[in-house]
């Protein structure tokens, strides 16, 4: 199981009725809860319905300062209609005797770091949660709100100009710790290991099956044509086609001891707008030592190292 079930990123923690007994229980434990915020006031205080009773987590309480972007406004602004984590620090009444009570997401952000500082190893699996997309990679969330790189390299082995061809936001994804900078709280994660080997890709395919791909990139000698995203295939250039457009390839050859598959057009099938469907060779643990290239490669093996330090 993957090693941040106690600390969810938001949006993915199990759905638990909130009442003013499990808030008690909350405050009294110390217990992160998750509900989703519907207002900010003008000083931008966050309110958070919880049945009956009102939540509310103070401006200071919103965000852990040492995040990036904590300061600015719009970290707060942002978190209206989505679902946060939180303690529970008091719970009181307002003027007319109504529960209220006072929440904290930062406690709840500063309890998960402390967390992740004391048992996140690299090369552990966790479950996390596509905050946003760039072409250098992906913002995760790892747990609370905490957020981690995950650069677009690491993402597949099959080779992507935005990370937007691979994911979408709002997508619960796997992905495992690739570094841990515990002295500037900078976690680095990697996708690729989890989509497995050469040989676990190539395996679903055969010589003379005619397949759906999509085109990576076009060079003078040929078209890199993807048809997994850990796997991809070599075919002749043909007019009119663009990175990001589907295609129907037949599958020539397939070479494990050159790591190669040798496709031949068939058709252009146009764009492909949706990012296409992935599953996971490995879905938790610790990965040491990954190694994408098979037993017989002719070439130095292509693999990663989880080492115990940082970068």
């Amino acid at each position: 199981m993957p090693e941040n079930r106690r600390f969810p990123p938001e949006g993915l923690a199990p759905s638990v009725p909130i009442s003013l007994s499990v808030l008690k229980d909350a405050m009294e434990h110390g217990t992160v809860l998750e509900a989703a915020a519907t207002r900010c006031d003008a000083a931008h205080n966050l309110t958070i319905p919880l049945g009956s009773i009102r939540g509310l987590v103070p401006h200071e309480e919103v965000i852990a300062p040492w995040i990036s972007g904590a300061h600015r406004d719009i970290s707060v602004l942002s978190k209206v209609g989505k679902e946060i984590c939180f303690t529970v620090k008091s719970i009181t009444s307002d003027e007319k005797g109504a529960p209220v009570a006072l929440l904290s997401r930062k406690d709840a952000q500063e309890s998960a770091m402390e967390f992740f500082l004391e048992h996140l190893r690299p090369g552990m699996v966790l479950t996390c949660r596509v905050t946003h997309l760039a072409p250098f990679g992906a913002f995760l969330d790892i747990g609370c709100g905490i957020i981690a790189m995950l650069p677009i390299e690491l993402i597949s082995v099959s080779r992507l100009s935005h990370s937007n061809q691979r994911f979408r936001v709002g997508q619960k994804i796997l992905a495992a710790v690739k570094s841990f900078d515990r002295e500037n709280r900078r976690i680095t994660m990697s996708h690729r290991e989890l989509l497995g080997t050469w040989m676990e890709n190539a395996s679903r395919f055969a010589p003379g099956e005619t397949v759906r791909g999509i085109v990576r990139s076009v060079k003078e000698y040929g078209c890199f044509i993807e048809l997994a995203p850990n796997l991809s295939g070599l075919a002749e250039n043909r007019e009119g086609l663009a990175p990001g457009d589907g295609v129907s390839v037949y599958i020539k050859s397939i070479r494990p001891e050159r790591m190669k598959v040798k496709l031949q057009i068939i058709e252009g099938l146009g764009p492909v707008t949706e990012p296409p469907d992935f599953q996971y060779q490995i879905t938790d643990g610790q990965l040491e030592r990954w190694i994408y290239s098979p037993p017989n490669y002719e070439k130095e093996a292509v693999e990663t190292i989880f080492t115990a330090s940082g970068p």
